[in-house]
């Protein structure tokens, strides 16, 4: 009844354990997960789980951090594969200031290839932000983006913000740092944002929630997600799984 919108099980860190790891999950009542590809190697890996695993599906795309390695090629290369009938979006795309791998210029052209690429193929995109909060919404509206809406992943903003996106058609996914004792931000976000415009995630191996913190993370721990922000939501566990699920296959037509 939980679907994880957003993992990387296609991570070098699953490549051991990857069965036991499905395994865990669908015993956490795990029932959808989405694996996201964003450079070559890791939507090659996302196409093959997606295409062995029934319950599981794909988003393709290119991370901004590495937009500077970004060809045509490979850009047609994600539109063709848009077409498959497992891929559910386009991403993870966006704006990464963290880090200083590719030029902010390069990361904006980038990311409107992409938002237009989803616009041809008619899908949803998968947002990462940074540091670049403002940059990304701007680029949103220009690029008319709210015509295929899409996911803000591991929202990490604030409510105002979050208010914002889901405006121009943007669900908020919250992840680990919801579960975190000194998060604010993500608990004001699931209490103010209303359920219809939740999704939740684990973007693992990546942010595992407490009491996990800086240990590997896995989708069965999308659970500890889905019962916090049922408590600070003041609604079930199972209502939360409920709505995040339907919200979910909502937007990927599933």
């Amino acid at each position: 009844m939980l679907f994880d919108t957003h993992m990387h099980l296609n991570a070098d860190q699953f490549e051991e354990d990857i069965d036991e790891v499905i395994s865990r999950a669908q015993e956490n009542d795990v029932e959808l997960m989405t694996v996201v590809g964003f450079d070559t190697p890791t939507i090659h890996k996302a196409m093959e789980l997606a295409e062995k695993h029934d319950f599981i599906y794909a988003a393709v795309g290119w991370h901004p951090v590495d937009a500077i390695d970004l060809t045509e090629k490979e850009l047609s290369w994600i539109e063709e594969l848009a077409k498959h009938p497992k891929v559910v979006a386009i991403g993870e795309m966006g704006l990464d200031y963290h880090w200083d791998k590719s030029p902010k210029e390069v990361q904006k052209e980038v990311f409107r290839k992409q938002i237009r690429l989803a616009l041809r193929v008619n899908l949803p995109i998968v947002i990462h932000n940074r540091e670049a909060t403002q940059d990304v919404v701007d680029i949103l509206r220009e690029e008319n983006a709210s015509e295929v809406g899409g996911i803000m992943h591991c929202y990490s903003g604030s409510l105002e913000i979050a208010q914002q996106c889901v405006e121009m058609n943007f669900m908020i996914s919250l992840g680990g740092p919801v579960t975190f004792k000194n998060a604010k931000k993500p608990k004001e976000v699931a209490e103010g944002i209303d359920l219809k415009h939740l999704l939740i995630e684990t973007d693992a191996p990546f942010l595992a929630p407490h009491p996990y913190r800086g240990k590997r993370n896995e989708p069965a721990y999308v659970k500890l997600v889905a019962e916090k922000i049922a408590e600070i939501k003041g609604l079930s566990y199972e209502e939360v799984g409920k709505q995040t699920t339907q919200n979910a296959k909502k937007l990927f037509k599933i």
